[in-house]
């Protein structure tokens, strides 16, 4: 899936990417990030492809988080 970082939490590990076609919101932490990605580089406005992961009746999840590559 491909999205867009809406807001990242820096300080408490966590975000949500806004899938591109759609607009639904995931729900993603520091651990879903995948190397060579760290999650400290991530920034609202980045282009990334992620996978939906389990939601634990949370709402959406995005795992394996990759920043798409040209962001700034």
């Amino acid at each position: 899936m491909n999205g867009t970082i809406k807001r990242i939490v820096p300080e408490r590990g966590f975000g949500f990417i806004s899938e591109s076609h759609t607009g639904q919101e995931f729900f993603f932490h520091r651990t879903g990030v995948e190397l060579p990605d760290i999650f400290e580089n991530l920034r609202e406005g980045f282009a990334v492809t992620f996978e939906e992961g389990a939601s634990k009746g949370k709402g959406p999840r995005a795992e394996r988080v990759q920043a798409v590559r040209g962001n700034r």
